[in-house]
C-alpha cells in the first residue's frame, strides 16, 4: 500500500508486471483505489521497460547489421580495387610479353633477310663467278682455235712449197 508521501520505486520486468497485477488484484478486492492505479502503472511500466529492452535489442540488431553492410561494403570495395591493381598488373605483364614477342619476331625477321641477303649475295657471286670461268673458258677456246688457225694457215702456207718447191723462182 503505497501512499503519496511514500514514493516506492516500481521493478520492471516479469516481477515488476506480476507484482502490478498483484497490487491491482489486491487494490480491487480492498476498494484501495490508489493501489489499483498503482498496480496498472507498474504493470505499464513494466511492458514500457520490456517494449524500450526490445527496442533497444532492435536497434543494437540493426546498428549491428549496419555495421556489418558497411564492412561487407568497405570490403566489396576493397576487392574490386585489388581485383583493378591485379587486373592493371596483369595488362602490364601482358604488354610487356608482346613487347618481347615483337622484339624476338623482329630480330628473327632481320635475321631470315640478313641470311636471305648473304645467299642472294653468294649466288650472284657464284653465278658472276661461272661467268668469268664460261667466259674465261671462250676465251681460252678461242685463242686455241686462233693458235690452231695460225698453225694451219702456216701449214697451208708451207704445204705448196712442199709440192713444188720451184714454183716460186
Amino acid at each position: 500500500m503505497t501512499h503519496p508521501e511514500n514514493s516506492e520505486r516500481t521493478t520492471g520486468g516479469l516481477v515488476g508486471k506480476v507484482a502490478g497485477k498483484a497490487k491491482e488484484a489486491v487494490g480491487s478486492v480492498t476498494d484501495d483505489d490508489e493501489l489499483t492505479r498503482e498496480g496498472r502503472l507498474q504493470q505499464a511500466q513494466a511492458e514500457a521497460d520490456a517494449d524500450a529492452r526490445r527496442q533497444a535489442a532492435e536497434a543494437n540488431q540493426a546498428e549491428a547489421e549496419a555495421r556489418l553492410e558497411a564492412e561487407r561494403t568497405q570490403n566489396d570495395i576493397e576487392r574490386e580495387r585489388l581485383s583493378n591493381e591485379v587486373a592493371a598488373q596483369e595488362r602490364e605483364e601482358q604488354i610487356e610479353r608482346d613487347r618481347r614477342e615483337a622484339e624476338r619476331q623482329a630480330q628473327a625477321d632481320a635475321e631470315r633477310e640478313r641470311a636471305a641477303a648473304e645467299r642472294q649475295r653468294e649466288a650472284q657471286e657464284s653465278t658472276a663467278e661461272s661467268e668469268e670461268q664460261r667466259a674465261e673458258r671462250e676465251r681460252l677456246a678461242a685463242a686455241e682455235e686462233a693458235i690452231r688457225l695460225d698453225q694451219e694457215a702456216s701449214r697451208a702456207e708451207t704445204k705448196p712449197d712442199a709440192i713444188d718447191p720451184e714454183e716460186d723462182r
